[in-house]
């Protein structure tokens, strides 16, 4: 069955990780019933109007706003979270206090562990902003498109291509450790190896080390160097031959045939810069990173080793509705990565209004939503479901080589608790 359409089936670059993502275990409130969640009332939106992400919470508010626009729309409460945890969690209490039916927002990690406890308190359902994992559990669905998501699209894709032996180059901050977690539950989940994962931290002598210790240089690589000047500090003939020898001697390939690689910009240069110095590079081995590479494909095209990375990422012509909608109501086009988020859960909102209220059996159809980014469905555990498309690095610009799914598998079925 084709996924519900929220409203306008058509974004901005990916949701990004904002301020407050740590790696540390999400709020789990006891689990709860498909029916849970109120059935009627205003729709609160908790978003910082005030304070250092005041702007991303203005467009935010106009995202939502624009989806409260399709008939049979609830009332919306908008109140100001100021952008802290304090702030987010008087927000939810007056919102509930005021008989709001279900929440959107708030917009970070910590705001959502700070209104959850609350939420699930008085029965209300939460769709958050954030794209940390970590916040989901029954009755709280993060909606940005996280990290988890695009590293096990790219994976498995690559998987299904025979590059089953990933590893990784990860930054050292919680964005990395969210990859890093993913990519070893995928593995698992696919039957892999278990991948080698190493952090980097902020310095180039990090990276190098860290590209060094990954690529196994020194067992591969260094190991021939060491016997080639051994061999010329014979200072003969059997020396210049056996040296000249081992010369045209390929160094083994590396360990692994994929390499998940979470840098940006400058650091991700170098690492295209490093791994062919380590005999680590295309072909023997495929790049794979996330959508955030959706805003470098140009440059990196250029770069020899990166042109033919692939990368998840949410399917540009699907959000182009939403942008053009965007700008003819506000007059400029969405200014922040999390407002084509905020306008599905608008959407989500309306639509659930118009179908029975705000329960968790609504908000969960096994079928799933159409939305800015693409297809995605709410599971009962929080989780979110995103069908994301594949990317290759062309020099003619990204190409997608694996279209995003118009429909997802169906959840697993629920597991009976056990009796006593």
């Amino acid at each position: 069955m084709a996924a519900t359409s929220l409203i306008l089936s058509s974004c901005t670059e990916p949701a990004p990780t904002l301020p407050g993502i740590s790696p540390s275990a999400g709020v789990t409130p006891p689990s709860i019933q498909p029916d849970t969640g109120r059935t009627n009332g205003p729709v609160a939106l908790l978003v910082p109007l005030s304070g250092p992400l005041a702007a991303i919470g203005q467009s935010l508010e106009q995202s939502v706003k624009l989806a409260f626009t399709a008939p049979g729309a609830p009332a919306l409460d908008v109140r100001d979270t100021g952008g802290t945890p304090q702030g987010a969690a008087a927000a939810a209490q007056a919102a509930i206090a005021a008989g709001d039916g279900l929440i959107l927002g708030p917009l970070t990690k910590n705001d959502t562990q700070a209104v959850a406890p609350i939420a699930h308190a008085a029965n209300v359902n939460v769709l958050a902003f954030t794209n940390d994992e970590t916040v989901a559990a029954p009755g709280v669905w993060p909606l940005g498109v996280s990290p988890g998501q695009q590293v096990r699209r790219v994976v498995s894709y690559a998987a299904d291509h025979g590059r089953t032996r990933t590893a990784a180059i990860l930054p050292e901050n919680a964005y990395g450790r969210l990859m890093g977690s993913a990519l070893q539950a995928e593995a698992q989940q696919l039957g892999e190896p278990s991948p080698q994962i190493s952090y980097f931290g902020s310095s180039f002598a990090s990276l190098t080390q860290t590209v060094r210790s990954v690529s196994d240089f020194d067992s591969r690589g260094a190991g021939i160097e060491a016997r080639i000047r051994a061999a010329r500090a014979q200072d003969d003939q059997a020396g210049r031959i056996a040296a000249a020898k081992l010369e045209r001697q390929p160094i083994p390939p590396p360990p692994f045939d994929a390499l998940l690689v979470g840098a940006t910009g400058e650091q991700l240069a170098e690492i295209g810069t490093l791994l062919p110095y380590y005999e680590a590079a295309p072909p023997q081995i495929q790049l794979l990173g996330p959508a955030l590479w959706a805003r470098e494909a140009t440059a990196m095209a250029s770069h020899d080793t990166l042109r033919g990375a692939l990368y998840a990422a949410p399917d540009p012509s699907l959000c182009l509705g939403f942008q053009q909608k965007f700008q003819s109501v506000y007059g400029n086009p969405p200014p922040s990565g999390v407002d084509n988020v905020g306008f599905d859960a608008g959407a989500m909102a309306v639509l659930a209004a118009r179908q029975g209220g705000f329960t968790a059996e609504t908000l969960t159809n096994p079928t799933g939503f159409s939305g800015t980014d693409g297809v995605f469905r709410l599971d009962p555990d929080g989780h979110v479901q995103r069908g994301l498309a594949v990317f290759k690095v062309e020099p003619g610009g990204p190409q997608i080589v694996s279209p995003a799914p118009s429909d997802l598998p169906p959840p697993p079925p629920a597991v009976a608790p056990p009796t006593s």
